[in-house]
C-alpha cells in the first residue's frame, strides 16, 4: 500500500511540539528531499567468512558508524510496556500522557493483516520486517520496515500471519523474540503476499532446488511431521522450536556463533554492523546496520533465522566468494519505489535482476540509513 503517512492519520500523529522533543535532545524535521548519507560500499569492509554445513557468513565492519541510541526496539517496547500491539477493534482505552483522552478511531473489526500498534514511549520505535509478535488471534510477523514517531496514536500496522490454523482469542501481543527465515522474510517484505507467507512457513525455504542436488538436513517431509504432532495451528515459532527442527537449527546457531566470535574479536578502530550470507555457493542475503548497536540486538536472532533457511535446504558444501559477497554492498541500479511519514522514516526499494535492496532511512534526529537490506529473490 503506497502510503504517505501523515496524510492519512491527519496531523494528531506528528502532534509533538518543538519542546517537547527539544527535551529528548533532538528535532523531528521534515525531509529536504536529499538522499540520506547512506554508507557506500567502500567504507565497508568484509572479514574472512565464517561457514558450517551449507551456511556461510561474512562479517561486515566499518571504522564509523551512526549514534542509534535514541531508538527504541520492538522487542524492548514490548517487554517494558511502552509499545502495545493488538487486534483492531479490541476494547482498550489509552490516555495521552496528560491524561487526557486522544481521538478514537475506527478501524474496523479484526483483520488478518493488519494490527494496531500503539508507542507510548518518548523515543522513535523501530519496526524489522520479518520480527515476529506472539499472542492476538494469530501469530503476526511484521510487514515492513518502519519508524513509528514517539507519542502516537493508535496506528494501523501491516502484518502477515505466520499461525494459519488459529483464529481464536489468545494472550496479548507481548513478544518480538524472533525474526522469521529470509524465505518468510521475503514473501512480506517484498511479494507481501499472504498465501506465499503462508507457503514459506511450512515448506521451510523458497529457493529453487536443482534436480540432483542432496537433501536438506530438514526436509518437508520432517515439517510436516513436525506441524502434525507438535504444531497444528502451524505456528511458526512451534515448527522451527519442535523437536523435530530445533537441534539441527541449534547446532548451525552454536557453531556458527563460536567462529563468528573467534574471527569479530580483537578488531581495532571497527566494528561489526552487518552480515552478507550464504547458502552453499549462492550468496543469497545481508542486513547491515547504522550502528553496532543496532546490529548486536538483532545478532542472535538473525543468525537463527539464517540457520532456519540453511537446514530447510540443500546441503551443499561449496563456499561463496568474497568477490560474491561484495555485490550485496554495493547500491543497485534499477526503478525505485519509495514511501514515507514526513519527518520521521522513507523507506525505499530498489530492483535489479533477481536482487532486491530495501533501506530504511531515519529522517531526524539526522538523515541516516538505519537499516539496509539486499536479498537475492527466490522467485
Amino acid at each position: 500500500m503506497n502510503r504517505i503517512l501523515i496524510s492519512v492519520f491527519g496531523p494528531g500523529l506528528l502532534g509533538i511540539s518543538a519542546l517537547g522533543m527539544a527535551a529528548l535532545g533532538f528535532l523531528w524535521y521534515p525531509p529536504t528531499g536529499a538522499t540520506p548519507p547512506g554508507k557506500q560500499e567502500g567504507e565497508w569492509r568484509l572479514l574472512a567468512p565464517v561457514s558450517y554445513e551449507n551456511l556461510t557468513i561474512f562479517p561486515v565492519v566499518s571504522a564509523s558508524g551512526y549514534d542509534t541510541s535514541a531508538f527504541l526496539t520492538l522487542e524492548d517496547g514490548l517487554s517494558s510496556g511502552e509499545v502495545t500491539v493488538r487486534e483492531q477493534g479490541a476494547e482498550v482505552i489509552y490516555r495521552n500522557r496528560d491524561g487526557s483522552r486522544p481521538a478514537v478511531q475506527n478501524y474496523g473489526g479484526p483483520s488478518v493483516n493488519q494490527l494496531v500498534l500503539v508507542n507510548h514511549s518518548k523515543r522513535p520505535l523501530l519496526l524489522l520486517a520479518g520480527e515476529l509478535v506472539s499472542g492476538g488471534k494469530q501469530d503476526r510477523v511484521i510487514g515492513k520496515d518502519r519508524i513509528v514517531a514517539p507519542f502516537g496514536e493508535p496506528l494501523p500496522l501491516e502484518v502477515f500471519c505466520v499461525e494459519h490454523g488459529r483464529w481464536s482469542s489468545g494472550s496479548q501481543f507481548n513478544e518480538a523474540k524472533t525474526i522469521v527465515h529470509p524465505s518468510v522474510r521475503e514473501q512480506a517484505a517484498v511479494k507481501q503476499k499472504q498465501g506465499d507467507v503462508w507457503a514459506a512457513v511450512t515448506g521451510g525455504s523458497l529457493a529453487p532446488r536443482a534436480a540432483n542436488a542432496p537433501a536438506a538436513q530438514v526436509t518437508t517431509t520432517e515439517l510436516d511431521a513436525a506441524i502434525q504432532s507438535e504444531a497444528p495451528t502451524q505456528s511458526y515459532s512451534k515448527i522451527y522450536e519442535s523437536r523435530r527442527v530445533n537441534s539441527s537449527v541449534e547446532t548451525v546457531v552454536n557453531e556458527i556463533q563460536r567462529r563468528f566470535q573467534k574471527e569479530t574479536s580483537g578488531l581495532k578502530g571497527e566494528r561489526v554492523v552487518g552480515v552478507v550470507v550464504a547458502y552453499g555457493g549462492e550468496v543469497a542475503w545481508s542486513d547491515v546496520f547504522a550502528s553496532d548497536g543496532l546490529f548486536n540486538h538483532y545478532w542472535s536472532k538473525l543468525l537463527r533465522s539464517y540457520a532456519v533457511e540453511a537446514v530447510a535446504r540443500p546441503t551443499l558444501r561449496e563456499k561463496a566468494s568474497a568477490d560474491d559477497a561484495r555485490e550485496f554492498l554495493r547500491r543497485l541500479n534499477g526503478q525505485e519505489q519509495t514511501e514515507s511519514e514526513p519527518g520521521v522514516y522513507r523507506w525505499r526499494e530498489i530492483n535489479e535482476d533477481g536482487l532486491s535492496q530495501i533501506e530504511l532511512d531515519a529522517l531526524a534526529p539526522k538523515m541516516f540509513t538505519l537499516h539496509r537490506l539486499v536479498l537475492r529473490r527466490t522467485s
